[in-house]
């Protein structure tokens, strides 16, 4: 699931988005409600999770913002406010849920798995680097949201990177998903993948010399 998540706690941010990726969710997260608003004005996500006090512009009313550009989006409101006010409001704006501080990583993980059993919502979408995401149910690579030309090839060579994320695949494990177990040379695999590489804006598949190559799960700094 793309999510873009607005919190201006440094360490809670970091947590958070380090701990959704983990799980397998695509997360661009800022501190800013200006940086938020202004991310939301190009782009679209299939969740927000969003504080209520953060800087320049509070939750509530960036919300109350996409609802007049008839922008509608599932929220999860993560707050220390308990405040009946506050809650009505959230809700009367079209939250989803409402999550109060402190609060175990899981259990927003398990609301955000039931917000998108409920809505119908991809969880096909995977975050590969801080300018790249690849969503695997249409096959597409994105750089910073744009879709990228690539051959049939080569998006079967990231497809399977994607699914193994944080594993090192071997030339005999690309042999039998990619090239259909075809009776092909490690030189021939690595011309592929280097050639791809050669056509990426930003080199995030590694190469483990005489094994084979992996995606790294991008940790929560690279993304912030």
């Amino acid at each position: 699931m793309k999510i873009l998540l607005l919190e201006d706690d440094i360490i809670l941010n970091e947590s958070i988005t380090k701990y959704l990726m983990t799980v397998g969710h695509a997360i661009t997260s800022v501190r800013d409600g200006n940086v938020c608003l202004s991310i939301l004005e190009k782009e679209k996500f299939d969740l927000l999770v969003f504080d209520i006090n953060v800087p320049n512009i509070d939750g509530l009313t960036i919300l109350e913002t996409l609802h007049s550009q008839k922008k509608m989006m599932p929220v999860i409101f993560i707050s220390t406010l308990i405040d009946i006010e506050d809650i009505s409001r959230a809700f009367e704006l079209g939250c989803y849920d409402y999550l109060k501080k402190p609060f175990h990583l899981k259990e927003l993980n398990l609301r955000i798995d039931r917000i998108s059993k409920s809505a119908n919502i991809s969880l096909h979408h995977k975050r590969l680097s801080p300018s790249y995401s690849f969503n695997c149910e249409s096959m597409t690579l994105y750089f910073k949201e744009e879709p990228q030309v690539l051959s049939k090839r080569q998006l079967q060579i990231i497809e399977f990177l994607t699914h193994n994320r944080g594993l090192v695949c071997s030339y005999d494990m690309f042999r039998e998903a990619v090239w259909d177990d075809f009776d092909i040379d490690d030189a021939t695999i690595r011309t592929e993948i280097n050639r791809l590489k050669n056509n990426l804006k930003e080199d995030f598949i590694i190469n483990i010399r005489g094994i084979g190559y992996m995606i790294k799960i991008p940790c929560a700094k690279e993304i912030s």
